[in-house]
């Protein structure tokens, strides 16, 4: 029996004791000690193992006040590379009281719910230390023991809950004479979810606060681990926080211990005996650059071994998009302009797009600028480093997508859009050039409806014809039939009216080369309607009148071409 995959299991303690499959990231703690930063944010894309690291800190670092239970916990690392580090290491295991805070569960319709969430999980984290408390409670005053207890039970006022962190280090230092570790996991979710739902600034007030009095002058603080998506600016949420340390994507340190190594892909892959697969597990989950370390997106890595150990022929799926919202690439596409438009098109097109880093912006600051939304595709995964340069005292980025993965997302994403933007559409003209056989008028509705969209091109026939399909499908007089879809070997779209008496269509798409051969491959797709007889299967359901297009694509051009006695001749 093979170790079983941790999928979506974020907790250090159970995926060791209950043997899952586990990647020695406890260099991590190393490399902390190390650089000793004080208060240290670590901004990764979401399902990058930011909460499986916070909690290993837990486990590493924390002193539960219980020898017994300290004990457990050192042992869940034995054998691992922290302790062959060596004792000036793993004198700091079991050293400290932890606060270990999640605010992944603050994504809410509202600020009163979203507030209830946060508390819930601070005064869950409080409760956890209760034992603690009760036990030393001589050495708080009468205010900080019921403050204590009010947050732990939940009633406390939300101008407590705002001092509860700083408090927590209070107490802690009174009762043991040890600093406390914080540990923020996911701290930009409720920024994010309440930016897109119309509260950010009264959430951002409470968690200036709740930071604030925590991180700035807390004398009973270690240090601080934070983790999120996106680098919100300093003077936002992280007001004087002057030695804060922000390790991004961009930074050369800590690069391999968020997401897998090569190495690490490699291991996993021969572990379960499916190695043959790795060239679709590097094209479609590689290709991110964290400072100058190449990753592949961990979440992705495990989901697909996990369905090959059943299949080793199992087709990739682009897991990741499933995990959050991609409201960023949704707000994106649609507020693009035509320059926009065209660059996201080179991306999907395996392209570059060159832009200035921008470490420091806000929500608010999207879309004030260019330049700021692809520095939020980029930081958060969306797009990655390809290679960097100084010019003119500022830093760029030469940007690509990372994989095929995610180049489905943005298509997805696409499409949907597309959907929506057809709907509001009214193509009663393109109908009534069908009827009236009018090929040129329907080549520049297209056309026109082409210049407007985000095309791809690495599977254009795919895009074309749901383009096609989805302008089609608007009429309430037709009936859209899409055989690509069904893989049936037939031709690419048939239009009909419920009416046997009523009239119907034969369309085929071809894809160019080049613009130079739109009209002979207009061409060629009209003379497969007839090579293949595509209109047989509508003269058998007794349809009469078939008129039958062929209809070429390059890029933002088309051609459309018919035979007007069609009908006529296939009678």
């Amino acid at each position: 029996m093979k170790k079983p995959l941790p999928v979506g299991i974020d907790n250090f303690e159970k995926i060791i004791r209950e043997g899952y499959y586990y990647i020695d990231k406890t260099m991590f703690i190393k490399e902390l000690i190390d650089l000793k930063g004080e208060v240290n944010l670590f901004t990764r894309p979401r399902r990058f193992g930011k909460t499986l690291n916070l909690s290993m800190l837990r486990y590493f670092f924390e002193d539960t006040g219980s020898e017994e239970i300290n004990e457990q916990n050192r042992n869940l690392f034995q054998g691992m590379k922290i302790i062959e580090a060596g004792e000036s290491y793993t004198d700091r295991m079991g050293m400290f009281p932890v606060f270990e805070l999640t605010l992944k569960s603050a994504r809410q319709e509202d600020y009163s719910t979203a507030y209830y969430m946060i508390q819930n999980a601070v005064s869950t984290e409080f409760e956890r230390h209760r034992r603690i408390v009760e036990g030393g409670k001589e050495y708080l005053s009468i205010r900080e023991y019921e403050q204590y207890t009010a947050i732990a039970e939940g009633t406390a006022e939300e101008k407590t809950v705002r001092n509860s962190l700083q408090l927590f280090c209070q107490c802690m230092h009174k009762i043991t004479g040890k600093n406390a570790v914080i540990l923020i996991d996911e701290y930009d979710v409720p920024l994010e979810n309440a930016y897109f739902r119309g509260f950010y600034e009264k959430m951002a007030g409470f968690i200036r606060s709740l930071f604030e009095a925590a991180l700035k002058t807390n004398q009973y603080l270690q240090f601080a681990v934070i983790t999120g998506c996106l680098r919100i600016s300093k003077e936002s949420i992280f007001t004087g926080l002057n030695h804060l340390n922000i390790i991004s994507v961009f930074d050369k340190k800590y690069g391999e211990h968020f997401g897998f190594t090569e190495q690490e892909v490699l291991r996993m892959m021969s572990y379960y005996e499916v190695e043959n697969r790795f060239p679709t597990m590097k094209e479609w989950y590689d290709g991110y650059l964290f400072g100058d370390t190449q990753v592949y997106n961990p979440w992705s890595v495990i989901k697909f071994l996990y369905d090959l150990y059943s299949d080793v022929n199992a087709f990739p799926r682009p897991y990741w998009i499933n995990t959050s919202s991609n409201d960023i690439i949704q707000d994106l596409i649609a507020r693009a302009d035509r320059e926009m438009k065209g660059q996201i098109e080179l991306l999907l097109g395996g392209g570059t797009l060159d832009i200035q880093i921008h470490e420091e912006i806000t929500y608010g600051d999207m879309y004030s600028n260019e330049a700021n939304i692809w520095n939020f595709l980029y930081f958060t995964g969306y797009l990655t480093k390809e290679s960097e340069y100084f010019k003119e005292s500022s830093i760029f980025l030469r940007t690509r997508i990372p994989n095929v993965e995610v180049k489905t997302i943005y298509q997805n994403t696409i499409l949907n859009w597309l959907k929506d933007i057809i709907k509001k559409e009214d193509f009663r003209d393109l109908y009534r050039a069908m009827e009236n056989g009018d090929t040129q008028r329907m080549t520049d509705i297209l056309n026109e409806q082409l210049f407007r969209t985000i095309s791809f091109y690495d599977s254009a026939e795919n895009f074309y014809h749901g383009f096609l399909t989805g302008i089609l499908s608007q009429s309430e007089n037709y009936l859209v039939k899409s055989n690509r879809e069904s893989g049936n070997g037939r031709s690419d779209i048939m239009v009909k009216s419920p009416s046997l008496r009523g009239r119907s269509f034969i369309l085929e798409v071809k894809v160019s080369e080049c613009i130079d051969n739109l009209e002979a491959d207009a061409q060629k797709a009209l003379q497969q309607i007839y090579e293949k007889k595509y209109m047989d299967e509508l003269h058998s359901e007794g349809y009469k009148k078939v008129n039958c297009y062929g209809i070429s694509f390059f890029r933002k051009d088309c051609d459309v071409t018919s035979n007007l006695n069609c009908h006529k001749i296939t009678n």
